[in-house]
C-alpha cells in the first residue's frame, strides 16, 4: 500500500504497520522446476526512489529535476520511479483523459512537461526512468472520472462504494468491466509510446479490496460463468480466486501489449506480501512471476521493527521470486508527519542487501530532505551503503518464460453457447478479448475464430484470406491475421497466425454441413502438427516447456470437466504407450517439425464380417468428430457388410500392437458409441478409422511434436 503525506489524520498506518497474517494455499496445478540462482552480474540490482505527488511541487522546477538526479546518481542510485498516475488524473497531458473530457493541469514552473522533464533528466544521469502507475483501479468518489462513468465502478455487497485506505476514502474501478480494463490499457500504451521510458510499475492498488466486487455486471458474469451467484461471504475461496484469476488475466494481456510497444520494457510489481495482497486485496502477485509477466518485483515492506521487517523479506514467495527476476524491497525512509530515523533505514537496507535483494525507498525527499537528521550526515549513509556504482541495462531484458514446467487447464463439455451436444472446448481468449470457449480438434491445425471473438489488443493484417474445408464439408473462409493469443492465463510468447471467419458454406458433396445449421460459429483451436498452411498450431508458440507437447484427459462419461495438460514431463508421460508420427517435410512460416499423425499398422475387426481386414489401417483420434467411422477404399474389404450405421451386433475392434486394444459395441448415443462405414474409392488408404471422441473416454491421449509420437494410456492408469 502506497502512502501519502497528505491527510494524514486519515492514515492508517499503526495497524498497517502491525498487520501479520497466516498464509493462504498456493495454486497446485503448476509443477515448479528447480532454477538455478541468478549470477551476481546478472542480478540487475535495484537501488530506487519513488517520486511521489508528495515531491512533484519539487520538481516543478527543472533546475531542481536536474539536481535531483545528479545527486541521485552520484549515490550510486540507478533508479527512479516517477507518479504517472493518481487521484484520477494523470502526471502528464493525456489524450485518453482529454477525449474523455478531463483536463490536465500539471504543468513545470515554466510550463513544462514534468514527467518528460524527469525522465530525460534521469537518463541523462544514466538512471532507469520506470513510470509508476500508482493508483491503479483506485479512484477518488468524487474525481471526474468517477463522475462520468458511475457504471465502470464495483461495489461491496451492502452497496457501498468506497473504502478506506492510506489515500484516505477510494472508490473502485471494476478489474473486470471490459471498458475499465480497455481504458487502462489505453492509459498504459499512451505512457509507453508517448514517453518510451524503461518500463511501467503497478503497485498493490492493481488490486481490489476482498470485500468488493458485488456490483450488476461482476454478479452477472460470475453467474454466468459458474451457474451460481457470487457467495455471500467475500472470502469464500472460490469467489476469492474467480476474481484473482480475472485480474490476472488481465494483467497477462496488459504485459502482451507493454511488451508489444517495447519488448525490453521493464514490467514492475510493487505489492504488498503475498498473505495480505491475495487474501486481501486479490492480487495474486506470485502467480504473476510464475507465469512470466513479472519482469522486477519490489515488495513493500514497511516496518519499523527489525525483526519484523526481516521476516518479511526472508519469506518463501520473496525467495522464490528471486531465482528469476531481480527483487527488491521497498523501505520507508520516512513522512513529513512521521520521521524515520537513518540509523533505521541503514539496518534495514544492510539486512535487504544481505540476502541479495535490491532496495526502494518511500520517498524522495524523505530520503534527506524531510528527515531527523542532517541531509549530509544522511547522504553519507547512502554512499556508504551504495559504494559503487550498478547501472541496470535494459537491453538484457528479455521475454521472460513461466517457471513451472507443466499446467493443467480444464476443458469443457460445451461450448458458451450452448450449440453442441458433445465435445471438448478450450476456453482462450484473442487480441485481449473475453474469454471464449472454442471447440478443441486434434484432426486440424490452426486458430479460425468469428471477428467478434477478438479484443482490442492491436492486431497484424495480412490482407491474404485463406479457406478450410472441415471433414463434414463445411468451408471456412477469412483473412489470415496475426495476434496475440492466452489460454486461460498462459499467454503465447508472440503473435500467433488466426483465421477470421467471416463465411460458411457447404461442399456440394455434403450440403448438409454444420454451415447449414444456422448455429453460431464457436470457433476451432487446431491441435495438430500435420499443418498444410497457415495457421499453425498455436501450441507451437507457448512459452518454454509448455510448448513441448500436451495431454487430453476425458471425461469418462461424467458431467465433470476433462483436462488439457500443457509441457510433457517425465511424471505425467508415466503409463502412455506411444506409437510413432510420419515426420513431413518443412513448410514456410512453420517452426519446428510436422508430423502426420495419422497412425499405422491399425488392426481393424468388425464383426459379422466375413473378411479378413489386414492390420494396415490408418487411424486418427478426432476431438472434433462426435461419432466414430470407418472408411475403406474397396467394397471387397467388407465382404458382405453394408454401408450405413453399425449396429449393435457389429462389435468393434480396433488395436495397435502393444499400444492400445479398444473394444466396443456400436449403439445410437452420439459422442459415445455410434460409429459409421463407408465406402470411399478416393480414399488414400485402404482403411481409414477416425475414432471421435468416444474413445476419450477409455484412453487418455498424448501429443509429443518434439520425439513425432503420440501416446495411449487406459484411463484406469491415469495420474
Amino acid at each position: 500500500m502506497r502512502l501519502f503525506v497528505t491527510n494524514i489524520k486519515k492514515r492508517l498506518l499503526p495497524l498497517l504497520f502491525l498487520l501479520s497474517f497466516t498464509a493462504v494455499l498456493l495454486f497446485q496445478s503448476f509443477s515448479l522446476p528447480s532454477i538455478a540462482q541468478l549470477p551476481p552480474q546478472n542480478r540487475q540490482e535495484i537501488r530506487g526512489v519513488w517520486l511521489s505527488s508528495n515531491d512533484l511541487n519539487v520538481f516543478r522546477s527543472g533546475a531542481k529535476v536536474q539536481s535531483a538526479m545528479l545527486k541521485l546518481q552520484e549515490l550510486n542510485f540507478n533508479t527512479v520511479y516517477p507518479v504517472v498516475w493518481n487521484d484520477g488524473y494523470t502526471k502528464y497531458p493525456s489524450a485518453v483523459l482529454q477525449k474523455k473530457g478531463i483536463p490536465f493541469f500539471f504543468r513545470g514552473a515554466e510550463g513544462q512537461d514534468v514527467f518528460a522533464d524527469i525522465i530525460a533528466q534521469a537518463r541523462s544521469q544514466g538512471l532507469l526512468a520506470i513510470p509508476w502507475f500508482e493508483f491503479g483501479f483506485m479512484v477518488p468518489l468524487t474525481s471526474e472520472l468517477a463522475s462520468a462513468h458511475p457504471n465502470w465502478l464495483t461495489q461491496k455487497r451492502d452497496g457501498t462504494q468506497t473504502s478506506i485506505s492510506a489515500a484516505g476514502e477510494v472508490a473502485w474501478l471494476n478489474p473486470f468491466h471490459p471498458e475499465v480494463q480497455s481504458f487502462i490499457t489505453e492509459l498504459i500504451t499512451e505512457i509507453m509510446t508517448k514517453y518510451n521510458p524503461d518500463g511501467i510499475q503497478f503497485d498493490d492498488h492493481m488490486s481490489l479490496p476482498v470485500d468488493f466486487g458485488y456490483d450488476k455486471y461482476t454478479i452477472n458474469l460470475y453467474t454466468q460463468e459458474t451457474g451460481n451467484p457470487p457467495p455471500s461471504n467475500p472470502q469464500a475461496q472460490a469467489w476469492i480466486k474467480w476474481r484473482a484469476d480475472k485480474i490476472t488475466a488481465f494483467m497477462v494481456d496488459l504485459y502482451q501489449s507493454v511488451k508489444a510497444i517495447k519488448p525490453n520494457a521493464i514490467v514492475s510489481v510493487s505489492p504488498n506480501y503475498y498473505d495480505f495482497a491475495y487474501k486481501f486485496h486479490l492480487q495474486d502477485w506470485l502467480n504473476w512471476v510464475r507465469l512470466g509477466i513479472v519482469d522486477e518485483l519490489v515488495m513493500q515492506v514497511y516496518r519499523d521493527d527489525l525483526n519484523s521487517f526481516s521476516s518479511k523479506i526472508t519469506r518463501p514467495e520473496v525467495l522464490e521470486s528471486q531465482q528469476s527476476i531481480p527483487v527488491g524491497i521497498g523501505i520507508m525512509a520516512g513522512l513529513r508527519g512521521r520521521l524515520v530515523t537513518i540509523a533505521q533505514v541503514q539496518s534495514q537496507v544492510q539486512a535487504a542487501q544481505q540476502r541479495g535483494l535490491g532496495v526502494a525507498f518511500f520517498y524522495y525527499e524523505s530520503l534527506w530532505d524531510i528527515a531527523p537528521e542532517p541531509a549530509p550526515q544522511r547522504q553519507s549513509v547512502y554512499a556508504a551503503l551504495f559504494p559503487t556504482s550498478r547501472r541496470r541495462d535494459v537491453s538484457q531484458i528479455t521475454p521472460r518464460q513461466p517457471t513451472f514446467r507443466t499446467v493443467s487447464l480444464p476443458l469443457f463439455t460445451r461450448p458458451s453457447a450452448l450449440t453442441r451436444a458433445r465435445g471438448y472446448f478450450l476456453e482462450l481468449s484473442s487480441a485481449g478479448g473475453a474469454p471464449r470457449r472454442i471447440l478443441l480438434d486434434t484432426g486440424s491445425s490452426g486458430l479460425r475464430v468469428p471477428r467478434e471473438f477478438l479484443g482490442n489488443t492491436p492486431i497484424r493484417r495480412t490482407g491474404q484470406t485463406i479457406r478450410e474445408t472441415l471433414s463434414d464439408g463445411t468451408i471456412l473462409e477469412g483473412e489470415l491475421v496475426y495476434a496475440p493469443i492466452r489460454f486461460g492465463l498462459i499467454p503465447t510468447t508472440e503473435p500467433v497466425p488466426i483465421q477470421i471467419v467471416t463465411s460458411r458454406q457447404c461442399t456440394a458433396q455434403r450440403p448438409n454441413c454444420s454451415a447449414k445449421s444456422g448455429t453460431p460459429f464457436s470457433g476451432i483451436i487446431g491441435v495438430n502438427y500435420f499443418e498444410k498452411s497457415l495457421p499453425y498450431n498455436p501450441l507451437r508458440k507457448l512459452p518454454g516447456n509448455l510448448s513441448n507437447g500436451f495431454i487430453i484427459t476425458g471425461n469418462s462419461n461424467s458431467n465433470s470437466n476433462s483436462n488439457l495438460t500443457l509441457g510433457l514431463t517425465s511424471e505425467n508421460q508415466a503409463g502412455f504407450k506411444m506409437a510413432a508420427w510420419t515426420k513431413q517435410p518443412a513448410i514456410n512460416g512453420v517452426e519446428g517439425d510436422r508430423w502426420d499423425s495419422r497412425l499405422g499398422g491399425v488392426c481393424v475387426t468388425i464383426a459379422l464380417n466375413a473378411t479378413k481386414i489386414p492390420c494396415n489401417a490408418r487411424m486418427i483420434v478426432d476431438t472434433a468428430t462426435i461419432n466414430g467411422s470407418i472408411e475403406v477404399k474397396s467394397a471387397a474389404t467388407i465382404g458382405k457388410l453394408k454401408a450405413g450405421v453399425l449396429g449393435t451386433a457389429n462389435t468393434l475392434r480396433l488395436a495397435i500392437n502393444s499400444v492400445f486394444d479398444y473394444s466396443l459395441t456400436p449403439g445410437n448415443r452420439d459422442g459415445f458409441n455410434r460409429w459409421s462405414l463407408s465406402i470411399s474409392p478416393q480414399l488414400q488408404f485402404p482403411v481409414f478409422v477416425n475414432t471421435g471422441i468416444g474413445f476419450l473416454d477409455r484412453f487418455d491421449l498424448l501429443f509429443d511434436p518434439v520425439n513425432g509420437r503420440q501416446g495411449f494410456r487406459p484411463r484406469s492408469q491415469s495420474t
